[in-house]
């Protein structure tokens, strides 16, 4: 019996659905799904704005408790139930995660801009990064690179739904055929292979409308 339902895009694009799903795929939480047409504003009728109060996507809910906001989401699916650890336990390594985590929904964007999530499971971009497109996709890499140690594919010891968020964002550049330095590369392909991040991955999408 599922313990949640989650409410997410139809299309499976949203780095914030992303986020939420790979909580629950980690935790080993049962869950439904329901997918929310954004171009129809399904998120904006009365009966959803009053559960989730910001009318964000994805909403996670639990009995009576709804919440939206991803971060949220993740950090409330880490501490309200059983299995391994989204977060670290380190109270340090644990709030660089969430400042990881705050840096990638409020920074970069451009690149967000010129590399939608759209290009990661559609068609790809047809234009090269512009100046401004290129400035940012230099920041996420230096920072990136300032984060994850030489060699590794965690950011910490273990893994952690940062590292989630992180391979997500340095793959808006992956698929588009954008260059990255060869250690990033392989820390972000060890993402890309976690089944949880797989299996949202390979989900079945309807043709994409723009919304």
């Amino acid at each position: 019996m599922a313990e949640c339902t989650l409410y997410v895009d139809r299309f499976w694009i949203s780095p914030y659905a992303f986020t939420a799903y790979v909580a629950l795929e980690e935790k080993g939480v049962a869950y439904d799904v329901v997918e929310l047409s954004l171009g129809d504003a399904e998120h904006k009728q009365e009966a959803y704005l009053k559960r989730s109060i910001t009318g964000r996507v994805p909403m996670l809910e639990h009995g009576d408790f709804t919440l939206a906001e991803s971060s949220a989401i993740a950090e409330y699916v880490d501490e309200a139930f059983d299995g391994p650890r989204l977060f670290p336990a380190h109270p340090e390594e644990r709030a660089r995660a969430r400042q990881v985590m705050a840096w990638l929904r409020s920074d970069l964007m451009a690149l967000r801009e010129e590399r939608p999530t759209s290009t990661m499971f559609y068609e790809r971009a047809k234009k090269p990064l512009s100046t401004r497109g290129q400035n940012s996709a230099d920041k996420l890499v230096a920072v990136a690179s300032r984060l994850v140690p030489a060699g590794a594919t965690s950011l910490f010891k273990s893994w952690s739904i940062a590292d989630a968020d992180l391979g997500f964002m340095l793959h808006r550049l992956i698929l588009n055929g954008d260059v990255l330095p060869d250690g990033l590369h392989e820390y972000a392909r060890a993402q890309w292979e976690r089944p949880s991040v797989t299996s949202f991955v390979q989900r079945a999408r309807p043709p994409f409308e723009p919304y």
